[in-house]
Parts: structure tokens; sequence; C-alpha cells
């Protein structure tokens, strides 16, 4: 670790010295005696304030919490002791914004941005001083400065479409008009943005209607009612119409009136209280949408049978496919046609694979994963040309879909040749970068988010050296994530030794080695887990390097006897990762022995990997792509394609994804053994 600052053990040890030589001084002449032990005071008291006084990052802890408490006193008093730190800037910002947004003081920001042009903290303090403008409407200013925010979120972006409308550009409309269906829970500036659609013109009933249904798919209910303001006020629901969808669906279908039908609000709430069926029981909407769908309209009816399929898909229930097609040429949201491709490769249906991905958005297509599958259901229906094709647009690709489509194109994986090594220069000019030094600051004083967030902002627009060097001096930090979101970003000069770090080997390897796993598996893992940070904890409590929920780790505690085990020790390395590799090794030992149920286990738990399979054998690949939950599925792909690059590096030589993969056996009512945590 970098140690910027004097340890209080030396100033100790000085100031110990110093004592010591005023004790031999007791021989010395009188006045050498009085004049050297003057001196010895001296030092005695400089190294005894320094001990008392306060470390700059203590006192720089201190600003940040005289902000958070609006003690701006305090905070005006701390600032002079922080000058020449590494995080002055951020001092500075406090106090500046401490002010909003009552009394922005301009022409203090716009020094600041002056000082501090290209920094993160210059981009945040100009991304808060725009919304002051756009707040306040002071457009004038506004257009002057949002040229220079380089990241753009929502509510400026909102802003900057209403300048466009206060200057009577009329342009705005059409670049207003793709969030009516993608902005379902706006943010505040974003309402007049959407509703200058309604005055205009550009949105009518039928658009309205398409936003609740969107809505309503994203559970976004609150949103919804909002929108149906917007709707011709005999299409509008009451609050209570409703209420009794979204909290009494089944109830309000049986107890529709005789005319429910013959008017639009009718027949879009029986809809979207099919739709919020389906989100508890598929069949049940079924048998209710059946008895009413002869007398709903096309568009009204294909929606509702797009949502039963959906929620059948997410279930793998056998009828999810057929639901689909009673949708017929409805558009699909796009979540809901992805979960339709899901649907067909269980069912190994690629037929309906291959024309649900190509009538998807060409950007949703584009997606590794949508041209790997489109390629998979041309090579099923003997296109081969045409599969490698697109095989070859991802091929090559460090993820999952470019490791498949490497294995369908026979090409081994491997890690690229490392690049050279970095020179001291290199070193350096990273080590004297002020972004990553007030990055590692941050994560020094554990001020994480900020940490990751000035990191990831110094590190754009570097070449493949600067990222490499900066990867580096995260390492020599021990900071470990850093230097794996650095060195990922490389594009033709790579060192997958520091892309796919692997710390603490005197430790992982053999704890793997004990439990008889895989040790690249155990890194892939851990590589997702926590990137190896081993004070890490999510927001759900799991902690250290494998990220050992409370309830599990003491079970597995228990299961292997190990003595005085407390929830404190689960952080201590060697403690985690015992715990850790346990439980894996028991995973594997309860799911067949396979590490794509094993992975799918890990951060899901045994129960719901299992129920996950499939009544037939199921092909690995197939098996990870249709795991219902997002951040599962995510997690699954990149634990097994993680493993493969650790494999290449520790053994050497090329690897293949597929074999890892394997085969998913048939769903097994009957656990195997003890049911895991």
């Amino acid at each position: 670790m970098l140690k910027p600052f004097v340890e209080p053990a030396e100033a100790l040890f000085s100031g110990f010295s110093a004592l010591s030589a005023a004790y031999h001084m007791t021989f010395l002449p009188p006045v050498i005696r009085a004049a050297r032990l003057l001196i010895a005071g001296a030092l005695i008291f400089a190294a005894t304030s320094a001990m008392a006084a306060p470390a700059p990052d203590d006192r720089f802890l201190a600003a940040r919490d005289a902000f958070r408490a609006g003690d701006r006193a305090k905070l005006e008093r701390l600032a002079p002791e922080l000058r020449g730190h590494d995080l002055e800037a951020y001092v500075d910002y406090w106090l500046l914004t401490g002010r909003l947004p009552d009394q922005f003081d301009t022409a203090a920001a716009q020094g600041f941005l002056v000082r501090h042009e290209k920094t993160y903290i210059g981009e945040k303090l100009r991304n808060d001083w725009l919304k002051v403008l756009g707040k306040k409407q002071q457009w004038a200013e506004f257009d002057t400065e949002f040229p220079k925010l380089v990241a753009v979120d929502q509510e400026l972006a909102c802003y900057a479409l209403q300048s466009r409308r206060a200057r009577g550009d009329a342009s705005m409309l059409d670049a207003a008009m793709p969030l009516w269906l993608t902005l379902l829970e706006p943010p505040e500036p974003c309402y007049p943005v959407l509703e200058v659609l309604i005055w205009e013109k550009r949105v009518l009933a039928d658009e309205v209607w398409a936003r609740v249904r969107r809505q309503f798919e994203a559970n976004k209910i609150g949103a919804a009612r909002y929108t149906t303001n917007y709707l011709p006020t005999e299409q509008t629901p009451t609050a209570a119409q409703l209420d009794a969808v979204v909290e009494r669906p089944l109830p309000t279908l049986v107890k529709l009136p005789a005319n429910w039908a013959e008017k639009r609000l009718g027949r879009e709430l029986a809809a979207l209280a099919i739709q919020r069926i389906a989100r508890n029981d598929p069949r049940q909407a079924a048998e209710q949408l059946e008895k009413l769908a002869a007398r709903m309209e096309a568009g009204e009816r294909g929606w509702a049978w797009g949502q039963i399929g959906w929620q059948g898909a997410t279930r793998h229930l056998p009828e999810a496919l057929g639901w689909f097609s009673k949708a017929g040429d409805v558009p699909l949201s796009d979540e809901v046609a992805q979960w339709k491709v899901r649907a067909a490769l269980r069912a190994h249906d690629w037929g309906v694979v291959r024309a649900t991905i190509e009538q998807m958005p060409p950007a949703l297509a584009a997606l590794p994963e949508w041209t790997y599958w489109l390629g998979r259901a041309y090579k099923a229906g003997g296109l081969t040309t045409e599969a490698d094709a697109l095989f070859q647009k991802v091929a090559g690709q460090p993820n999952f879909y470019g490791n498949l489509a490497d294995d369908e194109l026979e090409r081994p994986i491997n890690v690229p040749p490392k690049a050279a090594a970095l020179t001291r220069e290199e070193i350096l000019g990273a080590a004297g970068n002020p972004g990553l030094k007030r990055a590692l600051a941050l994560l020094r004083v554990n001020m994480r988010v900020e940490g990751v967030r000035e990191w990831n902002w110094t590190l754009r627009g570097m070449g493949d050296r600067e990222l490499l060097a900066a990867a580096e001096l995260a390492k020599r930090s021990d900071v470990y994530d850093r230097a794996i979101a650095a060195a990922d970003r490389t594009r033709d000069e790579h060192d997958y030794s520091l892309r796919y770090l692997a710390p603490f080997d005197d430790q992982v390897r053999p704890a793997a080695q004990k439990q008889s796993i895989d040790d690249a598996w155990v890194y892939g893992l851990m590589r997702q887990e926590s990137r190896f940070i081993t004070n890490a904890k999510s927001t759900v409590g799991a902690s250290g390097l494998m990220q050992l929920m409370p309830a599990t780790a003491k079970w597995v505690a228990n299961k292997i006897g190990l003595a005085n085990y407390s929830h404190s020790r689960v952080n201590d390395t060697e403690v985690n990762l015992l715990l850790g590799t346990s439980y894996m090794r028991m995973v594997m030992e309860s799911l067949d022995n396979h590490p794509v149920l094993a992975s799918a286990a890990y951060n899901a738990g045994p129960g719901r990997a299992r129920r996950w399979r499939a009544d037939r054998p199921l092909e690995g690949a197939i098996y990870a792509e249709t795991i219902p939950f997002n951040e599962t599925r995510d997690y699954v792909k990149k634990v097994m394609s993680n493993s493969v690059y650790y494999s290449a590096l520790f053994e050497g030589k090329p690897q293949s994804l597929k074999p890892r993969l394997g085969t998913i056996g048939a769903r097994s009512d009957a656990p195997k053994g003890e049911e895991l945590p």
C-alpha cells in the first residue's frame, strides 16, 4: 500500500530517541547539557504534538462530516488545514455546494470550474449548478454551461429539452418522443417534456394506453396512475377502478358488468387485470383470458397473451410458447421479446428463436447474446454460412458469448499476448495523475462510492499503456477491483494477469485444493463476487472475498466444526476462504458436481438452481440463458467465462467454454442429500 503520510510509530520512535539522548547528556558540561536538553525537549514536544494532532485524513473526514451535518462554521475552520491534501478539491466543493440551491455563488462556481476543469469533481459541480439553473429556468446561463458537460443524466437531458422548447426549437418534439415509452418513472424535470407531447398532439390515446401498459409491465403502478390523467375523459379510469385492477384483479374480472367490452376503458382495464393476475399465476390468467378474449380488440388481446407468455416463460412453464403464439403479431416490449426467445430455447424451437430475434429492434438484436443465439438458430436450420457470419461478429470478445462463438468456430480460447513491460516513467505518470491520486485517497478513507466514480472518470480517454499503468498502480496499492477496472478497458495491448488478477494465491489455491474444487472456478467466482475486496459487504449483508451471508457462514462453520466461530471473523481472509470453498464443495456435491448449477446456487440458493432445471437434459448455455433472475443470469455467465481465462493463465494452454457448461441433467423432485442454505 502506498503510504503518503508519516506513520505515527515513526514519530513516536523519534520522541523516545530524543529522550534517550537527554539521559546520556547527564555527564556533559552544564552549558552544553542545557542546550542539548532544550533541543531534546523541543523534539519531544514536537513528537507528542504530532501524536495529539489529528492526521490529515482524519481532518478530511471531519470536514466531510461537518458538510453532511450542515456545520459550515466547522467546515470553514477545517478547510485551511487541508490545503495541499490530495482531496482538497472535495473540501472546496463542499464549501461551495453547501449553499445550494438558494444561494449558489455563480462567480465562485465559475472559478471552481476553471481550477478543476476536466476533473470528476468539476463535472460534479457543473452538474449541480446546471440543475439549479434549470430549476430556475435561467436558460441563457444553462445553455452556456450545458455543452461543456461530459456525462448527461436524465434530469439534465430533460432540462436541455425544456430549454430548446423555450427557444422555440420545434425539433425538440422529435427528440422527446422516444422518451414516451422508455422513461417510465421520470424525474421531475421530465414531466413538462412529456406533457408538451400531449399539448402538441404527438401523443394520442393509443400512445397513452401503450405507456400505461409498459408501466404495468415494469410494476410502476404509481407512474401508471399519473399517466392515465393524459387520457380523454371518457377513457380515464377512476381511482377506485384502478385500485380494483391493481389490488383485486381476479374479483374485478369475475364481477365485470355485462357491457364491459363496449368501451375501450372497460377492455383496457380487463387487459390490465389479466396482467396483474399473470404476475402471480399465469395459468389462472390464461383461463380468465380465454373467457374474455373474443370481446377484446386484437391489440388488447395480444398484449394480454404476451404478458401471460412472459410470466410463464420466467417460470419455465411448458405452455409459455403457446401463450406467446396467441399474442399474434402484436409488438412486444424488449423484456417480453427476450423471454419469448428464452422460452423457445428451452423448447428447442429454433424457428421461433430466429423469427423473434429477427423482429427485435436493431439495437437489441445486435447485443452479443441475441447475435449468438440467432447464429445458433441459423445453424440449426442448415444456414451454416449465415451462422458463421454472426458468430464472427462476437468471436474473440472476452465474455460468455464471445467464448461460445469461438467454440462454434472451433477457435481455442486463449489469453492475448502480454503487452510490453511498463516503463518506470509510465508507472510514475500514473502515480502522479491527480485523478488517480484522488481516487486512491478516497478509497483509503473508505469513501468507496466516490473513489470508484473518481477512478472511472479518470480512466476516460486513456490509451492502453495509460490504462495498464493505472492498473499496475492500483495493484501495488492493493486496490484490486480498480486494477481490474482499468485493465478491462484496454483495446489492443493487454495484460490478462492484471485483467484476471489472482491475489491471495498462497491461500486461495491450497483452500481450493483441500476441497477438491477447481481453483480457476474459485477465482472466477471471487472476481465476480467481490473483485477481491476483503471487507466487501453487499446491500443484503454478504461479507468478504466470497460474499458469505451471515446465516450461510454460520451453517458452514457448524458443519465443518470450525471452533470459536463468530460473524466478526467472516472478513478474515483465511476464515472467509475456508467457509466459502467448503460451501462451494457442498453445493457442487449436491448438484451433480456441475459448476453451472453450483454457480447459480451460490448466488441464488441451491433450491432455486435445482428448480430451474428442465424435464429433460438441457444444454448448459441454455440453462444459463434462461435463469429467471437477471442478477443470477448475468452472474453465472461471468463466473463461467472468468474461469476459462483463469484456467488459461494457470495452465498456460488454450481453453474451451462449452465443455465447462456441459449438459444440465433433467429435473428431479427429490433433493440430493441434505438441503443446503
